[in-house]
């Protein structure tokens, strides 16, 4: 297939490129060329996927049979791109959420559960539905929270951070909310596996690791795999009522209980992810975390003082 991949360059678009290239397809980016591309010699369109003149003007005369949307959080962002190719692509497959779900007392997450309308990931759920209302033969993917190589957010860095420091680490309520991680190789894979599958059209997937952990419990896989002892561990739990962090974050994580379920990804897809928790963050560690140096860069510990202190 002829594949157009709207960004490419950073985290998940990387991994997929390189999946999809070794599988034989010809992958095209769309991206403003501010990172090298994954993959020597790879063609790539540079613009601004924010503009749908640019947009129209650069891809109108482009056939492609799929496209990998990994990068658009507004329906405005995809629209677009929809509507040059509608009609003109066999298969549209849209980077989603699980965070469009709607918080409930009911978990794991299923696909088919109620979402948030005020959830800051609602321009996601927007284009699912304007994806789906148009009939373009797209699928979506809902991944929790993404960790791995490349990782452009503080997640699992954000403990790395204060484990190789010798550092509390602070957590807000009592270290028991339960959440999920998904391997970032784990993710690419799955929406490879999307690809022509007749029966993932106008479907939803979650996508992440099949198990889940409470904060602490994060805290301390995060440990094992910076080969650190368990019994340096400090965790330190407080009220995030009580303090006022302005516009500074003081933890990674939402702080609710946020998991979803993925039989449906495993079971349709024939999808199963590689990394359990532990050898993921070991990866994630070594391959990332102490290849970069943050392990000798400077961190702002300011907030981190601010709930120690008190």
């Amino acid at each position: 297939m002829r594949i157009l991949m709207m960004g490419g360059t950073r985290f998940i678009g990387v991994y997929l490129t390189k999946i999809l290239v070794k599988q034989g397809h010809e992958v095209v980016l769309f991206n403003r060329g501010n990172q090298p591309a994954p993959i020597e010699g790879i063609q790539q369109i540079h613009g601004d996927r924010t503009s749908a003149e640019q947009l129209k003007e650069q891809l109108s005369s482009e056939r492609f049979d799929a496209i990998f949307d990994n990068n658009g959080r507004e329906l405005s962002d995809t629209q677009p791109l929809a509507e040059i190719f509608k009609d003109r692509i066999q298969h549209f497959v849209y980077m989603s959420s699980a965070g469009v779900y709607l918080k409930s007392d009911q978990m794991p997450h299923k696909e088919g559960d109620p979402v948030d309308p005020k959830s800051r990931h609602k321009g996601k759920h927007e284009t699912e539905a304007y994806l789906a209302t148009q009939g373009l033969p797209f699928t979506a993917i809902r991944p929790t929270y993404i960790y791995g190589p490349q990782n452009y957010n503080d997640l699992e860095a954000w403990f790395f951070d204060r484990i190789v420091r010798d550092r509390p680490i602070p957590i807000p309520g009592n270290g028991q909310h339960i959440t999920q991680l998904g391997h970032c190789a784990d993710l690419a894979a799955a929406m490879a596996k999307v690809l022509g599958k007749g029966l993932a059209i106008g479907q939803i997937y979650n996508v992440s690791g099949d198990r889940y952990v409470t904060f602490d419990g994060l805290a301390r896989a995060c440990i094992e795999a910076a080969g650190k002892s368990p019994d340096s561990l400090k965790i330190v739990h407080y009220d995030p009522k009580q303090f006022d962090f302005g516009k500074r974050k003081a933890f990674p994580m939402r702080v609710q209980h946020f998991f979803a379920d993925v039989t449906k990804a495993k079971t349709e897809l024939k999808w199963q992810p590689e990394f359990d928790l532990i050898s993921g963050l070991k990866d994630s560690f070594h391959h990332d975390y102490l290849a970069s140096g943050r392990d000798k860069a400077e961190i702002d510990f300011s907030v981190d003082d601010m709930i120690l202190q008190a």
